[in-house]
């Protein structure tokens, strides 16, 4: 299951890698394939929680199975596709299997283990995304350069092929309303709306910044265009690094783990704006900005897997599109400002809108324990008379 994150993580960015070499073969504007990225975040943006409740009573390992089947085909067709209008309607299709994969699949994976493992277990399970963004979008680009663009789809198909066939043979038929993670562990309400209010001021300042990564080390740190790769593959290792440090901290304080995440990202951008022109300095805050990023999605997963009111797909699905609200706004906000105030001011305004949602995180301990929930505690149990499939 951390294969398929990867894999639709992969899928979703390649065409930011394969801008120009994708415009150029279908004889179309670098803006229109730019397009394909953002009408892919808005379909997951709108579908992630119709699309839950519509599949609400569908076995997992049956909807996982399908999904991931969609994904193959629809990739398929996109390197079969001979014109731009079959390619963004593939696109699209891999979209909506991209808002039902990612509502289901945390759930899915931490029914296999024993609760008092959810932080570890979701930590693995967003590794995927992050392994992706560091290494699985550079290589898709590298593999694009050299043998076309079709060729990195093809691939990305192919090893979809592979998930697929694991999942639906190895994954356990279980009912969707079975097993200790179908619901919050300590259903809340108030912390469940708190933590999609954070979800959107936290992704927006993270986007914002990374976006223009590129320029910034280029016009402010003095880098060459050559070193702009190295970089972000440090921002990558740096946030596979903060998977696994949240992965052995999460079940002990989940919101305080929250807290810290994005303390730590506002405090990175925020030295980024203030000591970005020093090249060493800048590498450092890039990759503790990256590490951050990615140890707040973790924490923002199981964090889910707790609060949730109701079903914890249904709760993913919501916080999937809170996410993607803040990728849209986050790019729609640098790109406005970029041009009038530089792209130090991007990395400003990522520390900025960090410190809102730090604010908003640093609000959970005004709310008072939800009923029949012990004070200061937000353990993680089994629900009554389910069982545990495994333990590890």
């Amino acid at each position: 299951m951390s294969g398929g994150t990867f894999l639709y993580t992969t899928a979703e960015a390649l065409p930011v890698g394969l801008l120009l070499p994708m415009a150029v073969d279908l004889a179309v504007s670098p803006s229109q394939v730019g397009m394909l990225v953002s009408a892919y975040g808005a379909v997951v943006m709108v579908a992630s929680v119709p699309l839950t409740a519509l599949v609400r009573r569908v076995p997992r390992r049956r909807l996982l199975s399908a999904l991931l089947a969609g994904f193959v085909v629809s990739n398929a067709v996109t390197v079969l596709a001979s014109n731009f209008a079959l390619l963004l309607a593939a696109r699209m299709v891999t979209a909506t299997t991209h808002a039902l994969f990612w509502a289901v699949v945390v759930p899915a994976a931490a029914e296999l283990f024993r609760p008092a493992l959810r932080g570890r277990v979701v930590a693995v399970v967003f590794a995927g995304g992050t392994v992706a963004l560091a290494l699985g979008v550079p290589a898709g680009t590298w593999l694009g350069e050299r043998a076309g663009w079709r060729a990195s789809f093809l691939a990305v198909a192919g090893l979809g092929a592979v998930v697929y066939v694991v999942v639906a043979t190895l994954l356990p038929a279980t009912g969707p309303d079975q097993g200790h993670a179908a619901r919050g562990a300590t259903p809340d309400i108030r912390r469940f709306c708190l933590l999609v209010a954070v979800a959107v001021p936290a992704t927006a300042g993270a986007i914002v910044a990374y976006t223009y990564v590129a320029l910034f080390v280029t016009e402010v740190s003095g880098f060459s265009a050559s070193s702009v790769g190295a970089i972000l593959l440090a921002r990558g290792i740096a946030s596979m690094l903060g998977i696994l440090a949240v992965g052995a901290v999460l079940d002990r304080g989940p919101w305080l783990t929250l807290v810290a995440t994005v303390a730590l990202q506002s405090a990175a951008l925020l030295g980024l704006y203030s000591f970005g022109h020093r090249p060493s300095v800048s590498v450092g805050l890039i990759a503790l900005a990256g590490l951050a990023f990615a140890a707040f999605t973790a924490a923002l997963g199981g964090l889910v897997l707790q609060v949730a009111p109701g079903r914890s797909d249904l709760a993913a699905a919501t916080v999937s599109a809170a996410v993607n609200v803040g990728i849209t706004a986050g790019a729609f906000v640098g790109g406005s400002t970029l041009p009038s105030h530089g792209v130090r001011s991007t990395v400003l305004l990522g520390a900025l809108l960090g410190v809102v949602a730090l604010v908003l995180a640093l609000g959970e301990r005004f709310i008072p324990p939800a009923t029949g929930s012990p004070q200061g505690q937000h353990s993680v149990e089994p629900v009554k008379g389910t069982a545990v499939k495994a333990t590890a």
